[in-house]
C-alpha cells in the first residue's frame, strides 16, 4: 500500500443489479468492519477515478463492471488532520457471479441484497440507508479530450 498523506481520495462503487439488487460486501478492516458496505478503495497511482472503481470492483468481488455515472461525493476530516474524501460511481455490473472466495484478508463475506432488506439491516453503512432514499441522478462522463497539451495529461475524463 502506498502513502496515503494526509490527503485521501477513494472511490466507492454502487452496484445494482436487472433484479434491483444492491451488491454489497463486510470487509474485515478499517471502520466499517463487521458492517455491509459496497467495494471501496483509493485511487492508484497513474489511473483515474473511474478506473479505479471498476478495479476496486473486480478486486474485491470478482465482478466486471462500467461505470454509469458519478452520484455522490462523501468528504471529511478525520481528528482535524486527515481529509478524506470518496468519490461515488455508480456501476452497471456487466456479470454477476461473485468469484472471489471469501472470507479472504480483506473481505469477510460479499452478497446481493435487495433494497427492503438493505433499509432493514441495522449493520449497513447510513451512507448506503441514505444513498437508497435520496436516489440521485448520476452525472456521467461528457469528454475524454485533455484541456491542453501543457497539462500532458495521459488520461483525462470529465464527468458533469
Amino acid at each position: 500500500m502506498m502513502a496515503r498523506d494526509k490527503v485521501w481520495l477513494g472511490v466507492n462503487a454502487i452496484v445494482i443489479n436487472d433484479a434491483g439488487e444492491w451488491l454489497l460486501l463486510k470487509k474485515q478492516y478499517s471502520g466499517m468492519r463487521g458492517m455491509w458496505s459496497t467495494p471501496a478503495g483509493f485511487i492508484d497511482n497513474g489511473e483515474t477515478a473511474d478506473q479505479a472503481v471498476i478495479r476496486e470492483l473486480y478486486e474485491e468481488t470478482g465482478i466486471k463492471g462500467e461505470v454509469q455515472g458519478v452520484i455522490g461525493l462523501r468528504s471529511g476530516v478525520i481528528n482535524n488532520e486527515i481529509s478524506d474524501n470518496m468519490i461515488l460511481f455508480l456501476v452497471k455490473p456487466l456479470t454477476t457471479d461473485i468469484t472471489i472466495q471469501f472470507p479472504n484478508d480483506e473481505i469477510e463475506v460479499v452478497a446481493w441484497r435487495t433494497p427492503e432488506a438493505i433499509l432493514q439491516d441495522k449493520t449497513v453503512s447510513p451512507m448506503i440507508h441514505h444513498l437508497l432514499q435520496e436516489k440521485s441522478e448520476a452525472i456521467t462522463l461528457t469528454s475524454t479530450e485533455s484541456p491542453g497539451a501543457h497539462f500532458n495529461y495521459t488520461h483525462y475524463h470529465l464527468f458533469t
